[in-house]
């Protein structure tokens, strides 16, 4: 480490000197209202390109000032740009996306640099793209020169779709698709189901972390209190509300939880910083808690805006009965005195306010909002996509940019524009062809990730999976004391014991689920689908799938192409039939290969093709 920071011939250097020797006092002539970076994209044609970088600052008495010398320039990533400070330019030294940081005074803005990934320049000119989503991405793979997977047949399709609108697998039909499948009428058919309202309740209640437990500070969210929550979410998506309709009566919500499920929300967390952790996690995908000791690093938010919306939260007695307590306060940690409420980024609230959360949520919600909208869409596009378009998905940032920034803009506006309704916005993107690409890569898109020149095979949810094998199986799964046959995404309370979710990586909800690794491990969960009770005693169980077609005088090729149908959706190809007939006596009835069926259905059942979404 060390170094030099500053020289003392630099004429920084003896400004600064200079202002200490008068006295160093502080005087503000003008306020910097914003600062202008060009280039804000840079589009290279090779690597060892480069671009001059130049700042303009913007002043509130309408001056303008070239503060590039001024501004500190960081490469995200030094190994794929090279900044020469001296100079103030970027030079490209590896393909791909990349971000520039430029950090002036209290301003961080972020320069988008794009390489093309290959030499070849691709024609996507004939790829459908009627869709906008289309355009933004294609327009961004002729950029990069990536070059598209093919689109995926119907069957394929109908599998991709229904796991992901319902977290089910689909029925599988003997049909003939030489015919196009109305893709349009399957997609509208999944969102009108109650399929849907169970998966994305439970998509819902994951991210606001709806469970019973009693916290630290003995604070109780009871069972009914998690179930009277869920429930309502659940209504609410079967009536069709709008998404900030949902989020005003949450953040405004008082009551008693056990009753009024919104007013749950109060006790999912231990105290009012943590709240505001947490409501700006959920709808406003910002990690504000950064600015809880310091002004954000990277963002805009200070310690004023997190105390002073912690100050709102104050006001909140948690227990069971959510309730004003006027007396409640947050002590600022700069001041060691009361934080007065705020608007993150706004003003302060009149100090008689009694309840700030209606000012709050107003802001919000509010169509220029920059936050609410794009946090949904980002989540609802990774649930279809694998990735969001930021990502993390809680962490929207200026230096965090949008793959597509464009494409998240039009996706939120449309949001907005149609009733903040999510159905729609999973529809527009399920509609794409974006979303209908295969998830195999081909010559020279294999190292994309982020870009959607092909999908990204996605590993099942923990609940999904565990429904998927239990309809393979034929055999129910058991969760705490509901209903023998409930199945795992219509559980109404995330602490509903259940090893078998345990093993398969549930989230534990404490914290935030987004992104979070499983805590039994990779390699656990392997363990105990190789060898674990979760398959072994049930594959063979008396009055499961395979003991029913081995009763039934089913033949091993007979079962072998049903199982097939229910787990993959589609029937044995030619070479899986020739392998598979060698493990089978066809002359010997399928009671007298019982081993060897178990075998071939834990094979089904742990195989990549059937623990993922592709």
């Amino acid at each position: 480490g060390g170094g030099t920071l500053i020289d003392d011939e630099d004429e920084n250097a003896q400004a600064l000197i200079k202002w200490i020797q008068q006295g160093a006092k502080y005087t503000e002539h003008r306020q910097l209202k914003h600062v202008k970076v060009n280039p804000e994209r840079f589009i290279a044609t090779k690597i060892g390109d480069e671009t001059s970088l130049k700042v303009i600052a913007h002043f509130n008495d309408g001056l303008t000032r070239d503060v590039t010398d001024l501004t500190q320039f960081i490469a995200e990533d030094s190994s794929a740009i090279t900044i020469d400070s001296s100079l103030a330019t970027a030079k490209v030294v590896r393909p791909g996306r990349h971000i520039v940081i430029a950090r002036y005074s209290t301003e961080v803005i972020p320069i988008e640099i794009v390489a093309p990934i290959a030499e070849t320049v691709v024609d996507l000119s004939s790829e459908p793209g009627d869709n906008y989503v289309d355009k933004n991405i294609l327009s961004a793979l002729a950029e990069l020169r990536l070059p598209v997977s093919p689109l995926i047949d119907d069957l394929t399709f109908v599998r991709r779709i229904t796991l992901d609108l319902t977290g089910r697998l689909p029925e599988y039909k003997n049909e003939n698709y030489s015919v196009r499948l109305n893709r349009e009428a399957v997609i509208d058919s999944l969102l009108a189901s109650e399929e849907f309202v169970d998966f994305y309740s439970l998509k819902l209640a994951k991210l606001l972390r709806i469970q019973s437990k009693i916290d630290k500070n003995r604070v109780t969210t009871t069972p009914q209190a998690a179930r009277a929550f869920h429930n309502w979410l659940a209504k609410q998506l079967r009536d069709g509300v709008g998404y900030d309709k949902v989020a005003r009566e949450i953040i405004t919500a008082t009551g008693d939880s056990s009753e009024y499920g919104p007013a749950t929300f109060y006790t999912a967390v231990e105290d009012a910083r943590l709240q505001t952790e947490f409501v700006t996690e959920v709808f406003m995908a910002s990690r504000m808690k950064c600015a809880n000791c310091h002004n954000h690093p990277l963002d805009k938010w200070t310690q004023n805006d997190f105390h002073g919306l912690t100050a709102i939260f104050s006001k909140l007695t948690r227990s069971q009965k959510i309730r004003i307590n006027p007396l409640g306060k947050n002590i600022h940690p700069n001041t060691g005195e009361a934080a007065l409420m705020k608007i993150p980024g706004g003003g302060f609230l009149p100090a008689d306010t009694m309840d700030g959360r209606e000012a709050f949520v107003e802001w919000l919600i509010a169509r220029e909002n920059p936050y609410f909208a794009k946090a949904i869409v980002n989540r609802l596009w990774k649930s279809l996509m694998g990735r969001g378009l930021v990502e993390p998905v809680d962490d929207f940032r200026a230096t965090n940019p949008a793959t597509h920034p464009a494409l998240l803009n039009q996706l939120a506006e449309e949001f907005i524009e149609n009733g903040y309704d999510i159905r729609h916005t999973l529809k527009v993107i399920a509609m794409s062809s974006t979303y209908a690409r295969s998830s195999l890569p081909v010559e020279g898109n294999q190292t994309d990730d982020r870009f959607y020149s092909h999908i990204t095979q996605r590993p099942l949810e923990p609940e999904v999976l565990a429904d998927a094998i239990s309809d393979v199986l034929g055999v129910a799964g058991k969760y705490g004391d509901e209903n023998l046959g409930t199945r795992a995404v219509e559980l109404r309370d995330g602490a509903i014991r259940s090893d078998a979710l345990d093993i398969l990586g549930r989230c534990n909800r404490t914290n935030s689920c987004e992104g979070t690794p499983s805590p039994i491990g990779a390699l656990a969960q392997k363990l105990h689908l190789f060898n674990g009770e979760l398959l072994n005693s049930r594959i063979g169980a008396n009055g499961g799938r395979l003991d029913k077609l081995i009763k039934s005088n089913r033949t091993p090729t007979e079962i072998v192409h049903a199982f097939y149908q229910v787990a993959l959706n589609r029937a044995p190809n030619q070479q899986e039939i020739k392998f598979l007939s060698q493990l089978f006596d066809a002359k010997k009835p399928s009671a007298q290969q019982r081993d060897a069926l178990e075998d071939f259905v834990w094979s089904i059942v742990t195989c990549q093709e059937f623990v993922t979404n592709h």
